[in-house]
């Protein structure tokens, strides 16, 4: 499932957490990339095979991210290094945290009106 927004708006915004997943606006994921512009439900691979292609939906906003939130599932995961290095060739840090304080962190800089990504795994 997808979800568009209005550009000029502040972007899809996390509402809650149901069950394994996440509510936004009207929809329940349980994996989620998510832009300023756009939630989409999102499969990923387990966490010590996360590469940077899995992240490359995150990339389609222009400019970048200044940065891509990570939330890891029910605790926190530290992702493979190659990611983290491959992610810093691009300018773009990355910042791993359990989900649920992933999904609050979206919420909090999106309110800034940072210009951010984030994905998402499903809670465990």
């Amino acid at each position: 499932m997808r979800m568009d927004r209005d550009q000029r708006g502040e972007g899809p915004l996390i509402s809650g957490i149901v069950g394994r997943g996440f509510r936004v606006d009207d929809g329940i994921y349980e994996g989620l990339t998510i832009t300023p512009r756009r939630a989409d439900g999102w499969s990923p691979p387990p966490i010590e095979a996360l590469g940077e292609d899995d992240l490359g939906p995150l990339f389609a906003i222009d400019p970048q991210p200044e940065f891509i939130i990570l939330g890891t599932g029910a605790k926190l995961v530290r992702p493979p290094r190659t990611l983290v290095t491959a992610l810093e060739a691009k300018g773009v840090g990355l910042e791993p945290m359990d989900s649920r304080a992933a999904a609050r962190a979206w919420g909090v800089l999106r309110a800034e009106l940072r210009w951010v990504a984030a994905a998402l795994y499903p809670l465990d």
